[in-house]
């Protein structure tokens, strides 16, 4: 870990730690351990960015025990439903974020660990899953949300969302190429995607109130350069909390640990990284004695919000501090993917365009 990090490499296996005691029997890592009657539900979104965290703390048997959790719960169509709680399906519908998600996982997980043999293992995985969100893709490239369990698809689509998308396709891309499956199709259908985001903000639902919105198209890669700096400079000032972090949404008083570090990753992703190190030393705060992270903290009723200690939050921490580091054989991911960037620094060429606590939706 370098030296201005704000946190050390036996912090961040404490942190991991915190993620691995909350794994459920049967690989699952839910949100949460249940506080009171209240359970912690799991989404495979979050449960990957969980498995990514416990491989670069170096967890690899609680890790490979979360892919394959994966591997198993996937449905015929390639998705998975959206929420579990306590290993039953409570929403049914697949999200396609969440199914594309897996690609950057397995793609994460060979970067870090170079065996071949998982990344086969789980391929066809992979390629179910990528089919699946290509289903949903809209002709002018944006990828819509969800496919409800009557097998209609939704009527809009996601930013946030689709953003990660794009970094999925592009990992899913790079695990096909390095599998002897190349997926030229996937690469068009980015491209397009990339330049949806980049350049058709009417073609998402309204969701702009949330932080997500503003940062994750730097973070995910469709937009770079210049442009990506102008964004981030745009709504610094309504979602950044000197002194605390990122607000979750505009318009409530609260700062939300993953969120902060999310856009840690953004920064160091448009090249802003001593900005990315100074936010990642301000949300230490939120950091618990046992090495987990709280959600997140009311700072006009200085409490902590919703209270609290998830494995997300925590993931998000050692994936920013991984990053920062830049050490791993996995810190580049965000920042470029087989030698390559992740997205374009100009807009892509037009003629490919053919409260309450926030559902955490990527």
């Amino acid at each position: 870990m370098r030296p201005d990090l704000a946190v050390t490499a036996e912090d961040m296996l404490a942190t991991a730690h915190s993620i691995a005691r909350q794994q459920e029997a049967s690989g699952a890592i839910p949100w949460f351990a249940p506080v009171g009657d209240v359970p912690g539900h799991v989404d495979v979104w979050n449960h990957i960015e969980a498995a990514m965290a416990l491989t670069v703390a170096g967890l690899t048997t609680q890790a490979r025990r979360a892919y394959e959790w994966v591997r198993a719960k996937q449905r015929a169509d390639g998705s998975w439903p959206a929420k579990w709680v306590l290993g039953e399906v409570t929403e049914a519908g697949g999200e396609s974020n969440h199914a594309a998600y897996i690609a950057v996982g397995v793609w994460h997980e060979l970067l870090m660990t170079g065996d071949l043999t998982f990344a086969s293992r789980m391929w066809p995985t992979v390629r179910r899953a990528i089919d699946f969100v290509l289903g949903l893709q809209a002709p002018r490239g944006e990828i819509i949300w969800i496919r409800h369990p009557s097998g209609e698809p939704s009527d809009h689509a996601l930013l946030t969302g689709c953003s990660s998308i794009y970094q999925s396709l592009r990992c899913a891309v790079a695990l096909a190429e390095r599998l002897g499956d190349p997926q030229p199709d996937w690469e068009l259908a980015a491209d397009q995607l990339g330049h949806v985001v980049a350049e058709h903000p009417e073609a998402f639902a309204d969701k702009s109130r949330w932080s997500m919105d503003w940062y994750y198209p730097v973070l995910a890669g469709p937009i770079r350069g210049q442009a990506a700096l102008d964004r981030l400079a745009a709504q610094w000032d309504t979602f950044v909390v000197d002194g605390m972090g990122c607000r979750c949404v505009s318009d409530q008083p609260w700062v939300t640990a993953a969120e902060t570090c999310e856009l840690v990753l953004a920064l160091d992703a448009a090249g802003e990284t001593a900005r990315a190190l100074s936010l990642f030393a301000q949300m230490q705060f939120l950091r618990h004695e046992d090495g987990s992270y709280w959600t997140g903290w009311q700072f006009e009723n200085q409490r902590h919000f919703p209270g609290d200690r998830s494995t997300y939050t925590a993931a998000a921490v050692i994936l920013a501090a991984d990053t920062l580091a830049d050490t791993s054989p996995g810190a580049r991911l965000f920042k470029e993917i087989a030698d390559r960037p992740l997205g374009p620094s100009a807009a892509a060429d037009p003629s490919l365009c053919g409260c309450e606590l926030p559902a955490r939706v990527h």
